[in-house]
């Protein structure tokens, strides 16, 4: 059957939700395409995972949850902290390493955090924010909290032993967690299909007895439903489940040019460009008349404008003083 508007899952959700949802995308893509052309152009230190392409599993998800339910991250970690309304000044001040970012200048891109929103922290070691998450949401029912924690992974971090463990006490201690895995077909330069024999990440949940969906990583409203289900199931007290995304990354590994390793073909990164998730909900807002273009460029055009001032407040904040190299460091 062809989907019609009214057809579209989309028209049985509020509004504001869709607005929310192409307005979370939007500032991701935004601010992921002006930190890795500062990279690029040699004003930010260091390399950038960037996030484009994958941005309506972070809204989808984020959309569903509560201020005091909290998240872990990866290494390509800025779409989930932007998604769960992290200060973009702080969060491009350190990517500059200025003494005003989130974590002083000290941790970069690969470890913003922010407890004041449930941001947990985004995290260099594959896999190694799972246990976080599942940490959380034992301390949460501990303390007879109904919050949920939601740890963001990769395909390949299924493949690491703390995920495995992890995802084993969460279902023996039926904690709320809701593992999201943000498949994008490849770990680092490697195909799936070279890491591991199943298809669909999402059966590994069977093994510890807890139910999986697979939900289309490039759809911002089914991600957002998908989500919505299981975060209410968890915090109806009914144990973890998982939430397998199939998406894409447009660009490389790291940063914008990448280190152009002929893993992939042009073919296959302009077909998935085609499906862009939020090109998409903007047709699907348009065609239902649930906002004319004019009000989705204006998203656009605000958001270019919060992104430029908040860089600038960024570059023109203090650099850490190394008379305190060693402040608010817990590892040397």
């Amino acid at each position: 059957m062809t989907e019609t508007a009214e057809t579209d899952p989309m028209s049985a959700l509020p509004p504001d939700v869709v607005r929310d949802l192409h307005r979370r995308m939007v500032r991701i893509r935004l601010f992921e395409e002006e930190a890795g052309k500062l990279m690029e152009g040699g004003r930010m230190p260091g390399f950038l995972h960037l996030y484009v392409g994958q941005e309506a599993v972070a809204a989808g998800v984020m959309a569903t949850l509560r201020a005091d339910d909290v998240i872990t991250s990866t290494h390509r970690g800025h779409g989930h902290a932007v998604a769960k309304g992290a200060d973009l000044r702080y969060m491009y001040a350190e990517l500059f390493g200025k003494q005003t970012g989130y974590c002083k200048g000290r941790g970069g891109s690969m470890h913003i955090n922010d407890l004041s929103i449930g941001m947990l922290g985004a995290n260099g070691i594959v896999g190694g924010g799972i246990p976080h998450a599942v940490g959380a949401a034992l301390a949460a029912t501990y303390k007879g909290q109904d919050s949920v924690a939601v740890p963001f992974f990769g395909d390949g971090a299924t493949n690491i032993g703390a995920f495995h463990e992890s995802a084993n006490l969460a279902a023996v201690m039926h904690l709320p967690v809701v593992f999201v895995c943000e498949n994008n077909g490849y770990a680092e330069f490697t195909p799936q299909d070279r890491h591991m024999l199943l298809k669909d990440v999402a059966d590994r949940a069977a093994a510890y007895g807890m139910p999986a969906d697979i939900v289309d990583g490039m759809d911002a409203v089914a991600v957002y439903l998908a989500a919505q289900r299981l975060v209410e199931r968890a915090r109806a007290g009914e144990g973890p489940s998982m939430l397998e995304a199939k998406t894409y990354r447009f660009y490389d590994h790291q940063g914008v040019k990448g280190l152009r390793i002929p893993y992939r073909t042009q073919e296959e990164i302009d077909t998935w460009k085609e499906r862009d998730a939020i090109t998409a909900l903007e047709q699907r807002m348009v065609s239902a008349g649930l906002a004319p273009q004019q009000e989705l460029d204006q998203v656009w055009s605000d958001t270019r404008d919060e992104i430029a001032a908040a860089i600038k407040w960024a570059e023109d904040s203090p650099d850490p003083d190394p008379a305190h190299l060693l402040d608010n460091v817990y590892t040397v």
